[in-house]
């Protein structure tokens, strides 16, 4: 069980290097307060000059804010008491404390034999603050850096890793400091009120500017249209260039050409039949609260859907069908108002019947979403949906995910153990009913993925990540939906990876015909790794050594050889 543990701050030799350690009885860790200088990215738009050149009067006025901040609010974020859930000596913590940037290694040990198939580059998506937060943290509200492990012929193999550019972070790197409010970590109650006037205070004095974003972009990542795009749903993605050498570039804040305005979720899909990819943006403030998107193969939009709900809903990821959509709208939803009342805008709506909407991928407005309750579920994350007729020649949605109690549970406090359990939902459409029932029970089981080319169509495997002890990942999960029938590899004794990546076999069509891979962190002997896994048998065929640590993070990638050469730099 997660636990407390004293905090205390000391001074490094350089008076600008300030690190905090987190005491813990079997291990130090040790956090920079700030990382590596940043380089500038390539917004699109006028350039933007950081710092601003303020005016006598705008340093007058950014001076009684520090002095407001400093004095004040601060002050009295020290007296609150912080819940597990943005607790930063837990939050923090060994191998999810933040690393600095590492240029390209190259020469990295291999043990085994890469197969020719995962040629190409794995990335993965993660959270790394690059200021030691000031006040309460959560996870996902740190700075993007993706990591970037190059694999290729004759066995060799480097790696890399960047913070992704993103308007925040440039902003905050030439600062000197964080100024830009946490979503989840700091904004809430009265206090989260204050974080929110005193940034926009600065905003309008000209000391930063959130016209060009506010987002991080550490979760997802897809390859598509000949663009890495790293997301998170506050902002629009971002467009990573992967160089020749293996470091990573971001190129800027990407908007498909000008044609989208709106944040995107995290988990874009990608049609492996037509190649269009299909996304969701949700609006935590104003309606419409939902919007659905459609790209074709070139990147040109071809469909806007507005779809109308009640009060705005947290939607991390949906799933997809050979002709459907399928939209979660569950009880975790946004409400800005309890924070007047003390309390966090993001919580569970007890009181609301969750329920999935079935949309066509070809709608052009909302009128024939089907909607159908499913009462007391939470998907965080959507493996895979596929249709089918029963005998009463009814058609039948059937969605696999991972339903996770409590609802609420990853972004609150509270005394009950996380479960997420690998089921699957039934929605009939004729009769608009539901049926739900778990697959596997007794173990946690998270992010991971199909065979990409079965995504849409009815798959017999699905690998995922046993999430024991919870949040770190153990080992690999090869549930067999057919049988039920689960097949694990196990990272070792206090080693710990995440999601696993499933790349499939140029020489093997078979749906478990490919390779698995995750970063591997080994907690006692203090050393990373990328483990590849073979999918049909789940066997070690090769690790790669990692010269330098690896947090833990969230998903990611792969970008074959061939689609590293079709790369746009624009």
């Amino acid at each position: 069980m997660l636990v407390h543990k004293s905090t205390r701050k000391v001074q490094s030799i350089s008076p600008s290097f300030t690190c905090k350690i987190l005491i813990n009885p079997l291990k130090t860790t040790v956090i920079p307060r700030r990382l590596t200088p940043i380089r500038p990215s390539r917004p699109p738009g006028p350039p933007c000059t950081f710092p601003p050149q303020l005016n006598p009067l705008q340093k007058l006025v950014a001076s009684a804010l520090d002095v407001v901040e400093k004095s004040i609010i601060t002050e009295v974020e020290k007296k609150q008491k912080l819940n597990r859930s943005v607790d930063l000596a837990i939050q923090l913590e060994g191998n999810f404390a933040p690393v600095q940037e590492c240029p390209v290694q190259h020469g990295l040990e291999v043990v085994g034999t890469i197969p020719p198939a995962v040629h190409g580059v794995y990335v993965r998506n993660g959270a790394n603050p690059l200021f030691l937060p000031t006040n309460g943290h959560h996870l996902f509200d740190g700075d993007g850096m993706i990591h970037a492990v190059t694999l290729s012929a004759g066995n060799r193999a480097s790696y890399s890793c960047r913070f992704t550019k993103t308007n925040r972070l440039v902003q905050e790197s030439a600062l000197g400091r964080p100024v830009f409010p946490k979503p989840i970590g700091e904004l809430h109650g009265h206090l989260g009120l204050a974080r929110l006037a005193l940034f926009f205070s600065r905003s309008l004095i000209g000391l930063v500017n959130a016209s060009q974003g506010m987002g991080v972009a550490n979760a997802g990542l897809v390859y598509f249209n000949g663009r890495l795009l790293a997301m998170s749903e506050d902002d629009l993605p971002y467009h990573i260039h992967i160089a020749s050498n293996g470091d990573i570039e971001t190129i800027g804040r990407f908007d498909f050409d000008g044609q989208l305005k709106d944040p995107l979720i995290a988990h874009p899909k990608v049609d492996p039949l037509t190649g269009d990819l299909y996304t969701l943006s949700y609006n935590v403030i104003k309606k419409p609260y939902l919007k659905f998107f459609k790209f074709d193969t070139c990147g040109k939009m071809s469909r806007e859907v507005l779809i109308s709900l009640q009060q705005p809903t947290m939607i991390h990821d949906f799933a997809m069908t050979e002709s459907h959509v399928i939209i979660p709208d569950h009880q975790v939803v946004f409400k800005m108002s309890e924070m007047i009342r003390g309390r966090s805008p993001i919580f569970h709506d007890p009181n609301k019947v969750s329920r999935f909407g079935i949309l066509s991928k070809n709608a052009v407005d909302e009128s024939r979403i089907k909607w159908i309750d499913v009462p007391d579920c939470f998907c965080f994350h959507m493996w895979n949906a596929y249709e089918e007729i029963n005998e009463n020649g009814d058609k039948i949605i059937v969605v696999i995910t991972s339903c996770m109690t409590p609802p609420c549970s990853i972004f609150s406090d509270n005394d009950h153990l996380l479960r997420s359990e690998l089921s699957e939902i039934r929605l009939n459409l004729k009769a608009c009913e539901s049926t739900r029932r778990v697959i596997i029970s007794g173990v946690n089981l998270e992010v991971g993925q199909v065979n990409k080319h079965q995504l849409g169509l009815k798959t017999r495997y699905i690998y995922l990540a046993i999430a024991d002890p919870w949040p770190k990942c153990s080992g690999i999960a090869k549930v067999d939906l057919l049988t039920r029938r689960v097949t694990k590899f196990l990272y070792g004794n206090e080693k710990f990876g995440g999601e696993p990546c499933f790349i499939p076999s140029k020489e093997d069509e078979g749906e478990d015909g490919g390779f698995l891979m995750s970063l591997v962190r080994d907690e006692k002997g203090q050393k990373s790794e990328l483990v590849i896994v073979n999918a049909s048998n789940l066997k070690q065929i090769a690790s790669i050594k990692i010269p330098t640590r690896v947090p833990y993070g969230f998903h990611g990638t792969f970008v074959s050889s061939h689609e590293l050469k079709k790369q746009s730099l624009r």
